[in-house]
């Protein structure tokens, strides 16, 4: 096991996160995830990942289309919050990683944690307007981006489309808060 001392936060093959328990505390253990690998959470445990939800003043969303490694899905910037990181610090890192965007915190609204069978979900809330034709996103990630009207992408979930699914239920509490 290793110490909450140590922090990974640059290794090339993955990455160290915490464990929590079922009421979202540190458990002080630790679990090392291999890049492009899904962890095995030991029962009873729980790690954080985390969602931001980019819209501008249009009422677009911004979502990205995911590289072929990633399954080719719509979706919204996110990740794991790596050990010794909070939430807020793992999605502002995630914004920067994959779109090359640099937000204050002050930016970035928690807006709800979900709860799931081995994770919790952070999801944030960004109302701002990004020019995409000047991001440099992460091509291992991501493929391209783009705004997307609220229908477009409630077509996408009613259709059954090519649409993340674990971003469903945040991006439709989302709209109904931002309506």
């Amino acid at each position: 096991m290793k110490s909450k001392n140590i922090i990974v936060r640059d290794y090339k093959d993955g990455e160290y996160m915490d464990l929590y328990n079922s009421n979202k505390k540190l458990t002080k253990e630790v679990k090392f995830r291999k890049k492009g690998e899904k962890l095995e959470v030991p029962s009873g445990r729980y790690i954080i990942v985390v969602l931001a939800f980019i819209e501008n003043s249009k009422g677009e969303f911004l979502f990205q289309m995911t590289s072929k490694r990633k399954n080719n899905v719509w979706a919204t910037t996110g990740g794991h919050v790596k050990s010794g990181q909070t939430s807020k610090e793992a999605i502002l890192e995630e914004i920067e990683e994959e779109l090359g965007l640099e937000l204050n915190s002050n930016e970035v609204q928690f807006f709800k944690t979900y709860k799931y069978d081995n994770a919790f979900k952070d999801v944030f809330y960004v109302k701002k307007d990004i020019d995409i034709d000047k991001l440099h996103y992460e091509k291992d990630e991501v493929e391209y981006v783009k705004y997307l009207e609220k229908n477009e992408i409630l077509n996408l979930i009613n259709s059954n489309g090519n649409i993340r699914k674990t971003n469903i239920d945040a991006f439709l509490d989302i709209i109904e808060k931002t309506i």
